[in-house]
């Protein structure tokens, strides 16, 4: 069976690895949503997500890892650390953005820059320390074809930061680990707070 999926990975790269990584995404906000212990899921919050993935993320992490690997071939120590660097530097400021950014769209909010100015910083630096390290054993270890869908399995990992950061966090991983560990019931209660006052700033038709 893994052989049949590594041949349709190679057949069909682009399809197969941007579905793979949208649903890997969208599934980051469905874990942040059970570990919420919510009694009935936001299926619009987790399309919402799906959307960003699909038609942002995904696409562009394929043709962004197609972009490096042109640019910068090989596996070499000085290769591999312009990949890494450009990617940290461009590729993610600009990822995280338009998450922020899409999802305030999506959802109709007035003001779709409120999140990116409050958590984009945090967010970002909080990357820092997970990113660079999953992306060198990307760009080290799996081949091309496959890399968008390694990053999508390490993607359903931050999604799931990425959704607690921006409906009851601040962007850093302090108080990912706080919410993480708290009682059930407080996590309920806190992201319910957050829910109705983001309802709340939503325009009115």
């Amino acid at each position: 069976m893994g052989e049949a999926f590594l041949r349709h990975v190679r057949r069909f790269p682009w399809v197969t690895n941007v579905s793979l990584y949208g649903c890997l995404f969208a599934g980051g906000d469905f874990v942040h949503q059970w570990f919420s212990r919510r009694e009935n899921v936001d299926w619009k919050q987790t399309r919402n997500v799906a959307v960003v993935a699909f038609t942002f993320h995904g696409n562009f992490n394929f043709f962004w890892m197609r972009f490096l690997e042109r640019r910068f071939p090989g596996t070499s120590a000085g290769m591999l650390l312009r990949k890494v660097l450009l990617d940290q530097t461009a590729a993610a400021p600009l990822a995280t953005s338009v998450f922020y950014t899409g999802v305030s769209f999506l959802e109709g909010k007035d003001d779709i820059l409120a999140d990116w100015r409050e958590k984009f910083l945090n967010t970002y630096k909080t990357g820092l320390t997970f990113w660079p390290f999953m992306q060198l054993l990307n760009f080290a270890l799996v081949p091309l074809y496959m890399r968008t869908t390694f990053t999508g399995c390490c993607a359903f990992v931050w999604a799931t930061f990425l959704c607690f950061s921006r409906q009851t966090g601040d962007g850093t991983a302090g108080a990912a680990l706080a919410w993480l560990f708290q009682p059930a019931e407080n996590k309920a209660e806190l992201d319910k707070g957050k829910t109705e006052a983001a309802a709340a700033s939503k325009p009115t038709p």
